[in-house]
């Protein structure tokens, strides 16, 4: 069975034949399974910006493919207008992107361009405004009259409505606040949960990606450098490299690895429940001794 999405060798180049030649990705292989919360981690210039437009069809390979259920989503132009729905991408700082008289009208926009019945926009209206946490009242009003965070939401909210399969989101969080960081971060995993969708966060949020993905894919130069799990990427092995590769790591991590070149026998550790666990088992070894 083939996976919901595959990435196949997908090569892109900018400003070919020209002095500014630049590629953006290389020979770039992965595939992504239903339901997975998929981090996407690298410097800037490292190619995940391209990448995620590629998924959508905004943009088109040089050469590879990008296969939606086992079919190329550039075979047909029926397929990829569908991608488009399939796939969505909210890029950063999505609330300069609003421009409805109302918010209701603004998160219709996608559903309406799908040529949805009425009844049908009107359910993914309210229910896109249930999953990020905009009100009735605040569909009524002018997206304009809303806080930066309830712009963020409504913006969200907008591609959420298209109920995709895949949820792209690039930097979601960026500009806000601790608290609406954290919300953004629940709706989203809320949507995935409710609606089984598959979501691709680009960040650089290091204690982010660490907590709420499943798997970390880390670009770097146009190419993947590593895949894996947030326990397999933030390993005593990876760090250095990460670092190399000009990227943070979890704070939490980077506290545990100077308490162990102090001597003191603890795992290297990327959320506050291991890092707990960790501190409860050295209290307890010693408590023992």
């Amino acid at each position: 069975m083939a996976p919901f999405l595959e990435v196949k060798n997908l090569t892109h180049v900018y400003s070919a034949g020209t002095p500014f030649e630049h590629k953006a990705l290389d020979n770039v292989s992965f595939y992504l399974e239903r339901g997975e919360f998929v981090g996407v981690i690298g410097h800037t210039g490292s190619g995940k910006s391209t990448l995620m437009q590629h998924l959508n069809g905004l943009l088109k390979p040089d050469s590879g493919a990008v296969l939606l259920d086992g079919v190329d989503i550039w075979s047909d132009k029926k397929i990829t207008r569908q991608a488009r729905f399939r796939v969505g991408l909210v890029f950063q700082y999505p609330e300069y992107q609003l421009f409805e008289e109302t918010v209701y009208k603004d998160i219709a926009f996608g559903p309406r361009n799908m040529g949805l019945p009425a009844e049908e926009i009107d359910r993914r209206v309210r229910e896109a405004a249930g999953f990020v946490g905009i009100s009735d009242a605040q569909l009524a009003s002018s997206p304009f009259d809303l806080s930066g965070g309830q712009k963020r939401r409504a913006a969200i909210a907008g591609v959420i409505a298209m109920e995709p399969e895949l949820l792209i989101l690039d930097e979601p969080t960026a500009g806000l606040d601790p608290a609406g960081r954290e919300d953004i971060l629940a709706n989203i995993d809320g949507y995935r949960r409710a609606k089984n969708a598959t979501v691709m966060m680009v960040s650089h949020s290091m204690n982010d990606v660490a907590r709420m993905a499943d798997r970390l894919i880390v670009m770097n130069r146009a190419r993947i450098a590593m895949d894996g799990t947030p326990r397999e990427i933030f390993t005593l092995n990876h760090t250095q490299e990460l670092m190399d590769m000009g990227l943070d790591i979890p704070e939490l991590t980077r506290v545990f690895l100077r308490l162990r070149r102090m001597g003191l026998n603890v795992p290297v550790v990327y959320t506050m429940e291991q890092a707990v666990d960790a501190m409860t088992s050295l209290r307890g070894g010693t408590d023992h001794a």
